[in-house]
């Protein structure tokens, strides 16, 4: 599990200094988690051949991310930008 968490951070701050302009997209309530953090776990779990939705989040489980998105919002976020 800890190997998720070391991986997001390194693909997101490879993110960051490459895709500085991309924002968040406008929603009513402030996400807790912005599109290119959404982007960062999405290529995250992709990289670490996570299949399924739901062994995503068994790895997030007890972590810091896992206060910061909810199963149903990180599928509605990730069918919108991808």
């Amino acid at each position: 599990m800890n190997n998720l968490i070391q991986n997001y951070k390194i693909i997101l701050k490879e993110l960051t200094n490459t895709c500085k302009y991309i924002t968040t997209s406008k929603q009513i309530r402030l996400p807790k988690m912005s599109d290119l953090e959404l982007v960062a776990l999405n290529l995250t779990a992709e990289y670490m051949s996570i299949n399924s939705e739901l062994q995503l989040f068994r790895y997030i489980s007890g972590t810091d991310l896992e206060g910061r998105i909810e199963r149903s919002v990180y599928n509605k976020r990730k069918r919108k930008l991808f």
